[in-house]
């Protein structure tokens, strides 16, 4: 019989060593969590430079657009058909307004779907418009209804 007197070990039993199955489960649990979440942190560099240009024409397709309606303008958005001179243009705005003309990615191409130019304005509304970039393998969609302003596309809409 067990006594409690100093130095008794308890019955000769050794203490525990080691993990317990719970908790080898639980830092493999924590280990998978964190393992997910730097992958989803990770993102495709070219995804990222293409969607900073959609987002960077689309502000100045709308800066145009409301230049245009404001003047009363009739403004083109027109890109460069070959890869001389500059990618994109502005027609019909006074060239006092300074807007870009080159891509902050050299690798980006951009073409309008079904016409050669995007119509800015000096309507208030204008047909459905849509511009398709491009980075290496990678595309990307911004339009308008008309109505409402330039946004890049979500990629089931861009599609359809």
């Amino acid at each position: 019989m067990p006594t409690s007197a100093p130095g008794n070990r308890g019955g000769g039993r050794r203490p525990a060593r080691g993990f317990t199955l719970i908790e080898l489960v639980v830092v493999l649990a924590v280990i998978a969590v964190a393992a997910g979440l730097i992958a989803l942190t990770v993102r495709d560099p070219t995804q990222t430079r293409l969607e900073n240009e959609a987002a960077r024409l689309s502000a100045l397709l709308e800066g145009a657009r409301s230049e245009a309606r404001a003047a009363g303008l009739t403004a083109l958005w027109v890109p460069a058909s070959d890869s001389r001179g500059e990618p994109f243009r502005f027609v019909g705005l006074p060239a006092s307004l300074h807007l870009p003309t080159r891509w902050m990615d050299e690798g980006v191409s951009a073409q309008v779907v079904g016409a050669n130019s995007l119509v800015l304005g000096p309507e208030a509304i204008l047909p459905p418009q849509r511009v398709l970039l491009r980075l290496d393998e990678r595309s990307l969609e911004i339009g308008s209804d008309g109505l409402a302003p330039f946004a890049v596309l979500p990629p089931r809409e861009a599609t359809k």
